[in-house]
């Protein structure tokens, strides 16, 4: 038997088994480190990394903007009615919180109210200077109707700060042949241009603002309160303890 084992042949058959039990083991082996040097590479794509917010689509800047308002005038008026007057004097609240620089007070040439115009004109320059408006950095200046049937205002500019974002109503993709999954470009622009336009201060987006001086006379009652009639926690405790 111990000689049969060993001829040629015996050989070869045991030879091959030995062949095809290792075929897969290497195999296998070079399965482990295709995987393994996968896993050891980095890559750049960051799955979820997709900007969606539409702050970032509409963000909201501090830019230097022109702001105007128009004084609504009749042929008839003589004097500014009280309506005129409040339209100045938050146009000239504004001013003082945006900027330092000249007003120019625009009015009508070739409409129907142009001579009513020009006759309110000196009333309102006294306005503005009535809300601490140096006439000096009021400039008269005039404009030309494109109608000359229409009752053109008067028209108060000045160039400040002001917060702003993008324009709304732009559609770069067609939102029916979008399967992005994600908000369409004009998704909140209306929102972030409302909440520009209520902001009062657009430089308390630049830098918080200086702190206010103290109040000394409501600093001393709150601490005279505080050492008369504030009751420490042993206190309040044995307190309630006795109350059982």
């Amino acid at each position: 038997m111990a000689q049969h084992r060993d001829t040629p042949m015996a050989k070869i058959k045991t030879s091959a088994r030995h062949r095809g039990f290792s075929t897969p083991l290497i195999a296998a082996a070079a399965i482990a480190a295709a995987l393994l040097s996968g896993c050891a590479s980095r890559d750049d794509l960051t799955t979820g990394g997709i900007p969606d917010d539409y702050r970032q689509r509409h963000p909201i800047v501090v830019t230097e903007a022109e702001q105007s308002v128009d004084i609504p005038v009749a042929s008839t008026d003589r004097r500014l009615n009280t309506a005129q007057r409040d339209v100045i004097r938050g146009f000239a609240q504004n001013y003082g919180s945006r900027a330092t620089g000249p007003i120019y007070l625009l009015t009508p040439e070739g409409s129907p109210n142009s001579n009513a115009a020009r006759q309110l004109r000196g009333q309102v320059r006294a306005e503005l200077a009535a809300r601490g408006i140096a006439s000096s950095k009021i400039v008269n200046s005039s404009y030309v109707t494109l109608d000359a049937k229409d009752a053109a205002p008067i028209r108060l500019t000045f160039v400040g700060t002001t917060a702003m974002t993008s324009q709304c109503g732009q559609w770069p993709k067609d939102m029916i042949n979008d399967f992005s999954n994600q908000n369409y470009y004009n998704f909140g622009c209306a929102t972030q241009n409302n909440l520009a336009a209520q902001i009062a201060n657009p430089e308390d987006l630049v830098a918080p603002r200086g702190m206010t001086p103290i109040d000394a006379t409501r600093r001393n009652a709150a601490i005279k309160e505080y050492r008369e009639r504030t009751s420490t926690i042993e206190e309040v405790g044995g307190n309630a303890a006795g109350s059982f």
